[in-house]
């Protein structure tokens, strides 16, 4: 007879948090130490036990794994994209965890190279091999990644932890020497000045948050001058705001982009005057956020300042004030502009409207009193999508990159002729194996939220199941940050829906689905609507007969892992599985502590509990840590990484802790594990064999839980 695992149970040590008059007892907060060897033996110890658990899973997981696998066409190819005067494009080879990012030269291929699958093209020029970068690593993330204007030089910033701190290295792609030692410390961004002298890129500070740019002088083969010192031109001492920092398409200029949940402001300085000092577009105006193309002699510029759902504005290049802005599209209640891509001849405007992404296209007309002449959406024949204006770094082009997608379609790469619209499939995502997607249904479903709120569900599933109350299914959701998550097509589903699962993702306020009011209804003072959203989809996918009552699984990750915490305990009996990835479980906790990162810019996403007794009122009735009740769970797979910046690891672990010794449910039936990869961050294991393994864990967990073994 096997023996039945014995979970941890970690230590209780006092901790005792007081805010607004009121003691909360948190004898799990000593975890938090992950230089205590006690913290990670307990962790080890969780990892064990899961192991343990999960045994029986092993043929089912291997299957899963080989399914992703062998529906992935291995060696494969990007599109390859026009830019200067070379062809850019990224390659994988079978049995190689990381991409090859390359090059051909314009000139020994005028025409796009028609990549083949068996080999190197020739006159390939490989820029950066993933595979060598991580060799002797157990983790590899890049940051950035700029080529120089005059093409010799290759800037790119490597994170071999996982905690998001970049290091930044120069290659000289003539020779391929890497000339720098390595800017150690430096967050995301990159940006090369003209004549490839001098490069930027920006420093995070104690809380992760990127702060500072700096000025990096660089001699002709790539080196860094002799007594050069690197030069700070810029700090943001405002805690609340983060930092971007990118090069206009046009290559004219240099911008930093600040921001907080609510407030914008860009500075720009031009690539040519690399010494000179960065130009305010508008100064930050509190509510008000903007971001900024620049083409040329103007300024494209989406901002909320006459409409909380965005509109377009022009302003010439000089402008200082957004006095200066002049509308050309206006703004119209549920109708969001989400973005603005400027090209030599035309503009792409980035829509979402009725729950769905949209692209217009409009050609410049200087004759024009707004600048532009009448334009034409882009075409989509599905019943649920998404379509997102593709990379296209060129800015004189006679066409534009768009990629489409939907839950039974692959990622399509598409080039639109501008001048007439007219689209050009140039890559569908090769699913292998036989894939045919008439053998699969997608639907919109609407499922009615307590206060009568219609909230969309995209739903998939394969052709032959019906919607007779049977089928076992899995409800995924995010809802925060106004980030919208789209209908997309994913290999991985495969798994879950060719044994029958349906798959379904729930656009719960909070998001940025329908429009920016959707996002506010499910913020701050209104955050509990996002949990009772999800809720109510859940129940509309049983009332609707798609999914059996008792055979729901529920999945979400970061601040969809805290909507997984919080529905738990709103309604634990409506689910019978649930994974919840990098959990933002103890948002309280973190919330109250500056110190942390990421905690002074949340404030405008949760409130300021600190501050605020009716905040940490709020906060205190929702936080998934300090809600658990004494009744049955369903079962519970938490994932983290140890060197996670977003969401510390303490957060899953605490979580998991209290769990296991408050629900009243047979956790041998209904289990609940804390996987914590030791090398990684939020974004969990990154080649990507071993992030299919990872993947194949969770569906099988899931999959046995939900009776489809």
């Amino acid at each position: 007879m096997t023996e039945t695992p014995t979970p941890p149970v970690a230590a209780k040590i006092e901790h005792v948090r007081e805010h607004h008059g009121e003691s909360v007892s948190d004898p799990y907060e000593w975890l938090r130490d992950k230089t205590n060897p006690e913290v990670i033996a307990h962790l080890g110890a969780e990892n064990a036990y899961t192991e343990a658990v999960t045994a029986h899973l092993g043929d089912l997981e291997e299957s899963v794994f080989q399914e992703i696998k062998t529906r992935t066409q291995e060696t494969d190819l990007s599109v390859p994209v026009r830019h200067d005067g070379w062809w850019y494009y990224s390659r994988t080879v079978a049995g190689q965890q990381y991409p090859i990012h390359a090059r051909i030269a314009l000139a020994d291929s005028p025409q796009r190279p028609e990549l083949s699958t068996e080999g190197a093209p020739e006159h390939e020029q490989i820029m950066l091999d993933g595979n060598a970068e991580a060799e002797g690593e157990s983790f590899l993330a890049f940051g950035a990644f700029e080529v120089s204007y005059d093409g010799n030089l290759l800037a790119y910033s490597v994170d071999t932890s996982g905690e998001e701190r970049f290091t930044v290295r120069v290659k000289d792609l003539r020779t391929g020497e890497v000339t720098e030692p390595g800017i150690e410390g430096a967050g995301y961004g990159l940006a090369w000045s003209a004549g490839s002298s001098h490069l930027f890129y920006t420093r995070v500070d104690d809380a992760w948050r990127p702060f500072q740019v700096w000025r990096h002088e660089v001699s002709a083969d790539g080196a860094t001058e002799e007594g050069a010192a690197d030069v700070l031109v810029f700090q943001e001492d405002d805690e609340r705001f983060w930092m971007g920092l990118e090069t206009s398409r046009d290559e004219t200029h240099i911008l930093i982009g600040l921001g907080t949940k609510n407030t914008t402001e860009y500075r720009i300085l031009p690539v040519t005057d690399p010494l000179g000092e960065f130009r305010v577009v508008a100064p930050r105006e509190e509510g008000v956020e903007y971001a900024v193309e620049v083409a040329g002699e103007d300024l494209w510029i989406v901002h909320n300042k006459n409409h909380r759902d965005s509109e377009l504005a022009r302003a010439p290049l000089t402008s200082t004030s957004s006095a200066d802005w002049s509308t050309v599209i206006p703004g119209r209640d549920g109708h969001r502009i989400s973005g603005i891509d400027a090209f030599a001849s035309h503009l792409a405007v980035s829509l979402r409207s009725e729950g769905l992404t949209q692209v217009l296209v409009l050609p410049l007309d200087p004759a024009s009193e707004t600048g532009v002449g009448e334009g034409y959406q882009v075409p989509v024949d599905e019943v649920v999508f998404s379509i997102d204006v593709g990379a296209n770094p060129q800015f004189a082009t006679p066409t534009l990159r768009v990629v489409i997608e939907s839950l039974v379609t692959p990622r399509s790469v598409y080039d639109l002729e501008l001048a007439t619209g007219e689209l050009t499939l140039l890559k569908r995502q090769p699913v292998l194996g036989g894939y045919d997607p008439e053998e699969y249904v997608q639907h919109r479903l609407w499922a009615t939220a307590a206060d009568g709120t219609q909230v969309p569900i995209s739903l998939v599933a394969r052709k032959d199941v019906s919607p007779d109350g049977t089928a076992p299914g899995v409800l995924y959701g995010y809802g925060s940050y106004e980030i919208s998550i789209d209908p997309y097509f994913s290999v991985a589903r495969l798994s879950y829906l060719d044994r029958g699962v349906v798959y379904a993702i729930a656009h719960i306020r909070g998001g940025g689905e329908m429009g920016r009011g959707w996002y506010e209804q499910g913020r701050m003072e209104h955050k509990k609507t996002t949990f009772t959203d999800f809720v109510s989809c859940a129940d509309e996918l049983v009332s609707s007969g798609w999914v059996a009552a008792d055979r729901l699984g529920a999945a979400g990750g970061s601040a969809g892992g805290l909507l997984m915490g919080a529905v738990l305990n709103l309604a634990p009996e409506k689910f019978r599985a649930v994974h919840a990835a990098v959990p933002f479980v103890d948002a309280l906790t973190t919330i109250l502590d500056p110190s942390l990162p990421l905690t002074v810019g949340e404030w405008e996403e949760w409130g300021n509990p600190v501050e605020h007794a009716e905040v940490y009122d709020y906060m205190r009735g929702y936080t998934p840590y300090e809600n658990i009740r004494e009744v049955d769970y369903p079962a519970i797979l938490a994932t983290t990484g140890l060197n996670d910046t977003r969401v510390f690891f303490v957060e899953p672990a605490k979580w998991v802790a209290r769990l296991r010794e408050t629900v009243t449910s047979d956790q041998a039936q209904r289990p609940i594990l804390l996987k914590t990869e030791m090398v990684a961050g939020h974004g969990g294991k990154t080649g990507r064999y071993d992030a299919w393994r990872e993947t194949a864990f969770e569906l099988a967990f899931m999959l046995d839980q939900l009776g489809v073994g």
